[in-house]
């Protein structure tokens, strides 16, 4: 009772010292880790490895609208790719999987695979055609789910070779592009970007639906069938979201697809940015990709590539035009977060300013890069293994050999004052 009668007697002195003018800055301000209380935090009972949920958190504390510290008028942005790094596993294939089972790829126009990609070169085009025949027309589906040979074939030629080991594709850079990935998006042609949806919502189905470590027959070849999304992930998105900070996905695979798995872990379909195909005038997709950093439409020079993927986020989130899309912005416009697991990855996820995540599946020229920054050192670099079925430890990655240049030949990874990032040990795994 002492305590309550001093409270209440308290409360009445304040409110006439209040009532007397008192100075604003001799109030009690409120501590930080009180204003944090408030805000939503990353979920301590899901598991990320040492130090890295504790990392991002301060990442998030300090750029958030909650507690105040982005500032009024900031516009703070995360961008994550998605596959293996939101997701385990990889919808652009697995939707080219879907398709291929279910009959769904057309003979191309003149029944003729060059017509499918500029990069495509003459052994994959004359395998194709062997493979697949010419007894369907054009615009007609390919017996795929039966006729094993062709199913095979257009499998190898998404992982970049015929099943003989001739190379697929040649003749784009490297940085902006790479030849498989804009193929496994032009096997939708011949379809409108509401049909694709409907495939990729099939496959969103099947591939939540199926256990853990699931594979499919796709021709002869046991292929990934199972999908899931990373609870971590997800709930980092969520916290992200929650602290005011504007939360996007920068993709390799095709738009339709991610736009439609996006919701999954809460991201609206106008924060989504994938490989992007021209479509004509009846609505239907064409093989042909949309330009960007002043690349014109057609041109099939750039996709959600490596450089090409830091062009499409500066372009779209940022509002840069032309060719300056493909440099980095200044700190103050550039994400505070980004997050990869692949070389596809290495350059938007380098230009967050706060917090780059990395989900380890051993790809050189990124892993380089993140062990040289981590954040345990000073480096605003975090890497994690991945959460679901984790790769083993790799040898020392070589940093001399690990950067893919214009030209697909190697050299070495650089550091933003031209020295070379030396050997790195996979210490996450």
């Amino acid at each position: 009772m002492r305590r309550a009668g001093a409270a209440v007697a308290a409360a009445a002195l304040g409110i006439l010292v209040a009532g007397c003018g008192t100075d604003e800055s001799a109030k009690p301000q409120a501590s930080e880790p009180a204003a944090q209380s408030k805000c939503r935090q990353l979920d301590s009972s899901l598991d990320w490895h040492d130090g890295v949920r504790d990392f991002l958190q301060k990442a998030i504390d300090a750029n958030s609208t909650c507690t105040g510290t982005a500032g009024a008028d900031a516009h703070k942005v995360a961008i994550f790719d998605w596959d293996n790094t939101v997701v385990k596993n990889d919808i652009g294939y697995g939707t080219n999987f879907y398709m291929l089972a279910n009959d769904l790829i057309l003979q191309p126009e003149n029944q003729d695979w060059h017509q499918t990609s500029r990069y495509l070169t003459d052994a994959a085009a004359k395998a194709l055609t062997a493979a697949c025949g010419t007894d369907v027309p054009a615009g007609k589906p390919l017996p795929t789910s039966t006729n094993t040979k062709c199913a095979d074939e257009i499998l190898s030629i998404l992982d970049d070779e015929t099943t003989t080991g001739e190379a697929a594709f040649a003749g784009f850079d490297e940085r902006r592009m790479t030849g498989a990935y804009a193929w496994g998006a032009a096997l939708s042609a011949g379809y409108t970007a509401d049909e694709l949806a409907g495939f990729a919502q099939k496959v969103k189905e099947q591939n939540l639906a199926a256990p853990v470590g699931a594979t499919q027959k796709i021709g002869t070849k046991d292929m990934d069938g199972y999908i899931r999304v990373y609870p971590q992930i997800k709930d980092l998105i969520g916290t992200l979201q929650a602290n005011g900070i504007d939360t996007w996905v920068v993709s390799a695979s095709p738009e339709p697809i991610v736009k439609v798995w996006a919701s999954e872990v809460g991201v609206k379909p106008d924060r989504v940015v994938g490989v992007r195909s021209v479509y004509d005038a009846s609505g239907k997709q064409t093989a042909h990709l949309v330009g960007c950093g002043g690349v014109p439409d057609g041109d099939d020079s750039v996709i959600t590539y490596i450089d090409g993927k830091r062009c499409w986020a500066n372009q779209v989130i940022f509002g840069v035009d032309g060719p300056a899309a493909f440099d980095q912005l200044p700190a103050e416009r550039r994400q505070i977060l980004g997050a990869g697991d692949s070389v596809t990855d290495v350059t938007f996820v380098g230009d967050a300013t706060a917090a780059s995540l990395v989900i380890n599946r051993n790809k050189p020229e990124l892993m380089c890069r993140a062990y040289d920054g981590l954040f345990t050192a000073g480096g605003t670099w975090a890497v994690n293994e991945m959460f679901i079925d984790p790769l083993p430890q790799h040898a020392p990655f070589a940093c001399a050999t690990a950067f893919t240049k214009s030209d697909g030949s190697k050299g070495p990874v650089l550091r933003p004052d031209g020295a070379p990032v030396p050997d790195q040990v996979d210490s996450v795994f």
